[in-house]
């Protein structure tokens, strides 16, 4: 029995499934920055009498609240890139990159929701699909966002969108799925700017 245990972990070993080196093959990881592809215009004095937007921190489900890059090679179904992380969760990475662009359109005084700021409107997202869609090759970066819109004074629903974009990826890598997802994050930011607007 011994015997059979020597030569089944020398051919395991030879087929390369593990290494029994002390320091075995080691791969470097990369981390990747949410971005937003528009560059940034320095925001003009925004009027004194324009209404306090409270911008709440986007939410995602438990499944995408990760540093880790999203994957779906097969309908139904979700994977975590193994070496590829984004430096700062994507609901919170969003909220961050939608809060100073919408500090850009001079339309709103916005501010975090949860401090002692009283506003007027509140703005709710919630990152509600995230992912590489790797079902073909390369694929695409799909995204779809739910926005609504309160107004604190009647406690009503002023509005509710989904905004949903899907960009291909110019080629099958974890590189290549953090580019579209950054110009997937500035079209859904386009977006939001957009139909906001219509409530000024």
């Amino acid at each position: 029995m011994t015997k059979n245990l020597v030569l089944l972990v020398c051919a395991v070993a030879l087929t390369g499934c593990i290494n029994l080196s002390e320091q075995g093959d080691k791969v470097a990881g990369v981390n990747y920055v949410l971005t937003d592809t528009v560059p940034g215009v320095k925001p003009a004095v925004v009027r004194p009498d324009a209404p306090t937007l409270l911008v709440l921190d986007t939410t995602t489900s438990r499944y995408y609240d990760t540093d880790q890059l999203i994957f779906s090679r097969a309908p139904g179904t979700r994977g975590q890139y193994q070496f590829a992380r984004w430096t700062e969760r994507p609901g919170k990475r969003f909220a961050n990159l939608m809060r100073t662009r919408l500090d850009q359109q001079n339309a709103w005084r916005v501010s975090t929701a949860g401090g002692y700021v009283h506003g007027d409107v509140l703005l709710d997202t919630e990152l509600v699909e995230f992912y590489h869609d790797a079902t073909s090759n390369p694929g695409f970066l799909r995204l779809e966002l739910r926005a609504e819109l309160v107004d604190l004074k009647t406690h009503s629903l002023m509005g509710r969108r989904i905004f949903e974009h899907n960009v291909p990826l110019l080629s099958y890598d974890a590189a290549s799925a953090a580019s579209a997802s950054n110009q997937a994050v500035s079209r859904a930011l386009d977006d939001l700017g957009t139909w906001l607007a219509t409530f000024r």
